[in-house]
């Protein structure tokens, strides 16, 4: 469903930027053929730079350290860049590219299991499942529907992709999750999935504790992810004393959606600080690969 509707966005967005283009061109209006086709092949580097302005805002008394215009706008641009690979290629036209990996000789053999974040789907980790598959690695990569449904519907899906890869091992997996894909892991965790089920849990960028962007959101797994939620203590609730300990919770003070940047951390996880990247951007950084590979090896 999400690779349609981003696939009908892309080619909507390229349609009208060839019209207009072509339309103000041959009305004899360069400038406002060009001006046109920049608004709307570019226009989503302006509402990151709003979204910048926002997290070095409500940066306030939190105790990450706070990003200067140098590391903003590095990330920023980063972003800028990220965005379209993933949301106009990737997602919407690569999403099946690698499928999952269960090899019939995988016993023994320690599996990944990738869950991706809001608006988001499989595509997302083209880069590491390459990888994975040219190191033969058991791997599922989930994607999360209902797109807009509860954070709560997705415990399935990820049961699902988990015991497959109990099956094709023997072996619990190391799960990894970004943004809303970290508490997708969570919920799910706390429901089904005792500690010997995971082998250990990354999360990159996830709103442990919610993100103040979330105040305006309207979709109902959007809404759980406000800070403070009521869904967010319940979960919190549910989890065992010491399950911290088994997460690597990755963010960043120049994260433009999950902010402030320490409401991506747990107390007792091993939390890791990348300076200088935005949200999507992260899930592309060497160090989350590298933590998964440290896993992997042990």
């Amino acid at each position: 469903m999400l690779a349609r509707l981003q696939q009908f966005t892309t080619l909507g967005i390229l349609a009208l930027a060839a019209l207009w283009g072509g339309w103000a061109w041959r009305a004899g209006h360069p400038a406002w053929a060009v001006a046109g086709v920049l608004a709307l092949l570019c226009g989503h580097a302006l509402v990151l730079g709003l979204e910048f302005v926002l997290l070095r805002w409500v940066h306030g008394d939190d105790p990450a350290p706070r990003a200067g215009l140098k590391l903003l706008l590095r990330a920023w641009w980063g972003e800028v860049l990220a965005a379209p690979r993933v949301f106009c290629w990737r997602q919407p036209f690569r999403s099946r590219r690698w499928p999952d990996v269960l090899p019939a000789l995988a016993r023994g053999q320690r599996g990944v299991l990738l869950v991706h974040g809001f608006v988001c789907n499989r595509g997302l980790w083209n880069p590491w499942l390459e990888k994975l598959h040219a190191a033969g690695t058991p791997v599922v990569a989930v994607n999360l529907e209902p797109v807009f449904g509860a954070i709560d519907d997705y415990v399935a899906r990820i049961e699902d992709g988990v015991r497959a890869l109990e099956q094709a091992t023997g072996l619990a997996p190391v799960v990894v999750g970004h943004s809303m894909g970290g508490l997708a892991l969570r919920r799910w965790w706390a429901e089904l999935g005792g500690d010997g089920r995971v082998y250990h849990a990354i999360t990159i960028g996830t709103p442990h504790h919610g993100t103040w962007l979330a105040r305006w959101a309207l979709s109902a797994n959007a809404r759980q992810m406000r800070i403070g939620s009521p869904w967010l203590q319940a979960l919190e609730a549910r989890e065992p004393h010491g399950r911290a300990a088994k997460l690597s919770c990755f963010y960043s003070h120049c994260d433009n959606i999950v902010f402030p940047p320490s409401t991506a951390t747990l107390a007792g996880a091993d939390n890791r600080h990348l300076v200088g990247v935005a949200h999507v951007h992260m899930a592309d950084r060497p160090e989350p690969w590298q933590e998964l590979q440290r896993w992997l090896r042990r």
